[in-house]
């Protein structure tokens, strides 16, 4: 509790100690000049350009989307979340609170396949069909070792326009990856995925 809005408390608490200069709910005239342009996926798979723009000035800033921001800063965050709520010198997080988090909290119950209402949005969602897996603080938990690689008790999660990030805390490495497409769990965004979480694991072994 701090009396303050998200959009403040994320700048002071976390984008600032951080050095996370291009994240924010609110972007200025160049950081708009450089946001990525947003395509659909068409039923041939050729991509159309859409607009797509939240909101400078929303009724309320939310704790689930609407933030912009780079894949070098997002790997800044996912860095202090793997060096235990620290990066060069800026503690955002305790180290408990972060090993919290990245521990099962719902008990028995397993993360089932989230079957889609809009498909033009969001195809059905499964990060691991047939395996179990969990829920920690924000986290999807893999229980196995994943099919590309990350080990067992990885955390990951993504973002509606086809943006993922995993962190490994066995292997200590995280990676994230960022596209700007709908529909949701696109086919050939998660194989290149795939492909990047192989090739990332290939490189350290």
């Amino acid at each position: 509790m701090s009396d303050q809005s998200l959009e403040i408390y994320f700048r002071e608490n976390i984008f600032a100690p951080l050095g996370m200069k291009d994240s924010g709910f609110l972007i200025g005239t160049e950081q708009k000049r450089r946001v990525a342009t947003f395509h659909s996926r068409r039923a041939d798979g050729a991509l159309d350009p859409a607009a797509f723009e939240m909101p400078q000035r929303p009724e309320f800033f939310m704790g689930g989307g609407g933030a912009f921001s780079t894949p070098r800063d997002y790997m800044a965050f996912l860095q202090a979340l793997l060096n235990g709520g620290v990066l060069r010198g800026a503690r955002i997080l305790r180290s408990e609170t972060v090993a919290v988090m990245m521990q099962n909290q719902i008990g028995e119950l397993n993360v089932k396949e989230m079957r889609s209402a809009q498909p033009p949005y969001s195809r059905s969602f499964d990060q691991f069909p047939g395996q179990s897996h969990k829920w920690g603080l924000s986290f999807d938990i893999n229980m196995q070792r994943g099919p590309n690689g990350r080990s067992a008790g990885s955390i990951s999660w993504a973002g509606l326009l086809n943006c993922y990030f995993w962190l490994d805390p066995v292997k200590q490495v995280t990676g994230t990856f960022f596209t700007q497409i709908l529909p949701f769990f696109d086919d050939r965004v998660v194989a290149l995925y795939g492909e990047f979480e192989r090739g990332l694991y290939a490189g350290l072994d």
